[in-house]
């Protein structure tokens, strides 16, 4: 019996690469022994992702949609993907071309000698980005690594495949501000990293800036580590002894009439201590900002046209 494979890919106002990725994709699987669907999710694009789309699923009958009603994020463009997957593995790339279509058989092969999970990590820096952009992409990693616990190959992607098995596992989960990645690696199972070189982009600018990526680590580490909340401990402690240790210099001092008013250290100090106080704050206020989100229980997505139900 024939295996099918399910590749979805999320897509935000990546109009012009959609055609030139289903060909690629498709000339890599026309002489392979697999039956292959692939779901497009379109994120709230503002171009004609959609009416891209909408022609590509009218000239092929294995090219499915879906539409969000508005700009959910990639991750919950995914997990849609994934809901409505029905194949024996799932693959995952992004819509850029950057993921390259060619190494679709190498994950499939490493997926059949036995690995529920085949991800790719970026092989060194990204030779398509400059200094500055390699700079904070290595700094992200790095600090997500530390702070959020996982084990996490600096410039591990979205490009994977998953077996049937870890897709129904995936498809429980119902969790405000997903993080795929970090949740990918929680479930276990027999996982696999290759390493592979992104490709230019086909066309089009990359939406991800640093400020995504800031936000795109603080949900990594909230979502997976409680280390921040341990870390605000450890600096109250910090401080407290630190004070205590002042005491008796403050009581010398004052013995020997030999304090000195100073404003100047004395406001800094206080406008320091609070910075870290607000900072502490915050770190809290995120934490019980994501359980009022989680109890409204929302969905991560509203679908607003697809055709999943019309395709067979």
């Amino acid at each position: 019996m024939e295996k099918l494979i399910t590749i979805v890919v999320p897509a935000y106002n990546e109009a012009n690469n959609l055609l030139p990725l289903y060909d690629q994709i498709g000339h890599v699987l026309s002489t392979s022994i697999y039956k292959w669907e692939i779901i497009f999710v379109n994120d709230g694009s503002s171009d004609h992702t959609l009416q891209i789309l909408k022609e590509i699923a009218t000239k092929y009958s294995n090219c499915k949609y879906i539409s969000f009603s508005k700009n959910f994020g990639k991750d919950n463009a995914l997990k849609a993907g994934i809901d409505h997957a029905k194949g024996d593995a799932v693959i995952t790339m992004d819509a850029d071309l950057q993921h390259p279509p060619s190494l679709i058989l190498e994950l499939i092969k490493k997926w059949e000698e036995g690995n529920e999970i085949v991800y790719a990590f970026r092989k060194g820096a990204n030779p398509h980005s400059n200094f500055f952009s390699r700079m904070y992409s290595s700094i992200f990693w790095k600090i997500l690594k530390f702070l959020s616990g996982m084990k996490l190959e600096e410039g591990i992607s979205d490009y994977r495949i998953l077996d049937k098995i870890v897709v129904d596992e995936i498809k429980k989960m119902d969790e405000y501000e997903l993080f795929l990645r970090g949740m990918i690696k929680w479930v276990g199972f027999n996982q696999l990293g290759i390493e592979y070189v992104p490709d230019e982009r086909f066309t089009g600018e990359s939406t991800y800036s640093r400020k995504a990526l800031l936000n795109l680590a603080i949900h990594g580490i909230t979502s997976f580590s409680v280390k921040p909340l341990y870390m605000a401990i450890y600096l109250g402690f910090t401080f407290s002894f630190m004070s205590v240790i002042y005491i008796p210099y403050v009581l010398y001092s004052l013995y020997m009439h030999s304090d000195v008013p100073g404003w100047s250290s004395t406001i800094m100090t206080i406008v320091f201590l609070g910075g870290i106080q607000l900072i502490m704050i915050g770190v809290i206020g995120i934490y019980v900002g994501k359980l009022f989100m989680q109890t409204k229980n929302r969905p991560n997505y509203i679908i607003q046209a697809q055709n999943l139900m019309t395709q067979k």
